[in-house]
């Protein structure tokens, strides 16, 4: 059972949204505006956040910002208007983990959380565990910690398994759609979400985003890791 705090000024949703979540055996707690979400994620550090993008006092997008910069590994599941694509990327840039876009079904939206939880608490098989490594680059898949010359990476929950997945299959070039599915078991959705977690993984982990070395780019086909 998960601690879940659902951020959200609609009421109605946010009850449809919370009978759901404890319906999966979560425990939940809602607050409806952003001053609040921080609050009460200083008073009690949630399992996992489901934020709403538009909120009063201090929009979803601050409020993960702010959020993130104290607690970075905290998991963040995005609610975004579907007619705000603009939004929808910008909650990935600063680090949610997933979203959901409004109108949505309650059911998906338990399943999104149910998938960004497992890949944060269960633990890794040890047949499974590996040391994958690319040049200064490292992910140990037991610990789920990625390094950079023995230093930390601060990655995101989609962003370590994106790293994984490639380092795992070096030379082997992915579709976006081939991505969505092969690493986080998303069967449709919007393809720039890889997109912009591609981009994102190059800011921490290439020498020169601008000219990555290691992911790099086939054009009409998708992304492949090449090893130094």
């Amino acid at each position: 059972m998960a601690y879940v705090l659902v951020v959200d000024d609609d009421d109605t949703v946010a009850a449809v949204v919370l009978n759901y979540l404890e319906r999966a055996g979560h425990s939940t707690r809602h607050v409806s505006d952003g001053p609040s979400a921080i609050e009460s994620v200083r008073d009690k550090l949630p399992d996992l956040m489901v934020l709403d993008l538009m909120l009063p006092g201090i929009d979803g997008l601050e409020v993960c910002r702010r959020v993130r910069a104290q607690h970075r590994d905290l998991p963040v599941v995005m609610l975004t208007a579907l007619a705000e694509p603009d939004d929808r990327i910008a909650g990935l840039e600063i680090g949610a983990d997933d979203y959901v876009s409004k109108p949505f079904s309650p059911r998906e939206l338990v399943l999104r959380v149910d998938s960004v939880l497992r890949r944060v608490t269960a633990p890794a098989r040890s047949q499974t565990a590996q040391l994958l490594t690319a040049g200064d680059i490292a992910v140990d898949t037991a610990a789920r910690r990625a390094t950079r010359e023995g230093a930390e990476l601060a990655l995101t929950v989609r962003e370590l398994d994106l790293l994984t997945f490639l380092l795992a299959h070096p030379g082997q070039a992915f579709g976006r759609e081939q991505l969505m599915h092969e690493v986080w078991g998303w069967t449709f959705g919007d393809q720039s979400t890889v997109t912009v977690h591609v981009r994102r993984l190059r800011e921490k982990i290439e020498k020169d985003p601008r000219h990555p070395a290691l992911i790099q780019t086939v054009w009409g086909i998708g992304y492949r890791l090449e090893l130094p």
